[in-house]
């Protein structure tokens, strides 16, 4: 990988990583569900020259904008508003990994080697190890959203084989459409309040949806999406990998997390699955 592409990889992990960050304080203003709604208000203003049409795909696209729109992102900056550190958080997203290959071989057929196996129970080791680290145990709901969202985001990425020329940025664009009004109604139902956050909060406090629209969907998503027309996925998966190490190291830096040696190991564990997961896969010695 030439070294411009090693810098817009760089770039990907830095906007990923800093998303838990705006998200953190975004919740924290706005309560989850109504900043998840502002957050897709402003990809949808940016993402409308991109929004047509995918004859022969809008069913399954329809199906992956709700899931990734509506229900991961929820779940993600509900889990964000539970409490706890961002490491914990950064890091059980990354079971979409595992819960991937889960699903694939369940749905698609697709052949699992012992050693993905292997990774698989690795991965999901290292997150029960997170969840006895004291400061995580006290705040196990937020882990619990994280990781159903990290099943939802692996079940819409099976549904998005169904249509791989889609484009990220129409994708997004539907996906924004799509969320938009389902989470306003879902902030509407169980969040309250929303009037006096609007007629209190400033135009500065917006940064953080503002943020997450453009610094995880345009520019992250963008840039690897990018580099996947240029390089296999097994060289530039496991370069995505810092990005829960830079959330990490951030969530310390703003606000003071503290890491546990539970923390430490179980993530240890949970990315080592994880990239023995995105490497290539052997043909020998596999499971039915």
């Amino acid at each position: 990988m030439s070294a411009p592409h090693l810098l817009m990889v760089l770039l990907a992990n830095f906007a990923w990583g800093a998303n838990y960050i705006a998200g953190k304080i975004g919740v924290g203003v706005f309560q989850p569900l109504l900043f998840t709604a502002f957050r897709f208000l402003f990809l949808l203003l940016l993402m409308l020259p991109w929004l047509r049409l995918a004859p022969g795909c809008m069913k399954p696209l329809l199906r992956v904008a709700f899931l990734l729109g509506v229900l991961h992102f929820a779940m993600v900056f509900t889990g964000l508003n539970a409490g706890g550190n961002i490491a914990s958080i950064a890091i059980t997203t990354q079971l979409y990994v595992p819960f991937s290959a889960i699903l694939a071989s369940v749905f698609l057929r697709e052949k699992i080697s012992l050693l993905s196996v292997s990774a698989i129970t690795l991965a999901f080791a290292g997150v029960m190890v997170i969840g006895f680290d004291p400061i995580v145990f006290n705040h196990l709901d937020a882990i619990m959203w994280v990781a159903g969202a990290a099943f939802v985001m692996a079940a819409a990425t099976i549904l998005m084989r169904q249509c791989p020329n889609l484009g990220v940025f129409r994708l997004q664009a539907w996906i924004a459409l799509v969320a938009l009004p389902s989470l306003l109604l879902l902030s509407s139902i169980f969040e309250s309040g929303q009037v006096q956050i609007l007629s209190e909060v400033s135009i500065t406090d917006f940064w953080t949806p503002l943020y997450s629209a453009i610094g995880a969907s345009i520019v992250g998503h963008g840039i690897v999406y990018y580099l996947l027309g240029r390089y296999p996925v097994s060289i530039v998966t496991p370069l995505l990998l810092p990005t829960p190490v830079i959330a990490t190291f951030l969530g310390v830096l703003i606000f003071g997390d503290i890491l546990g040696w539970k923390m430490i190991l179980g993530g240890a564990m949970t990315l080592m699955g994880v990239l023995m997961l995105v490497k290539p896969p052997k043909k020998d010695h596999t499971l039915n």
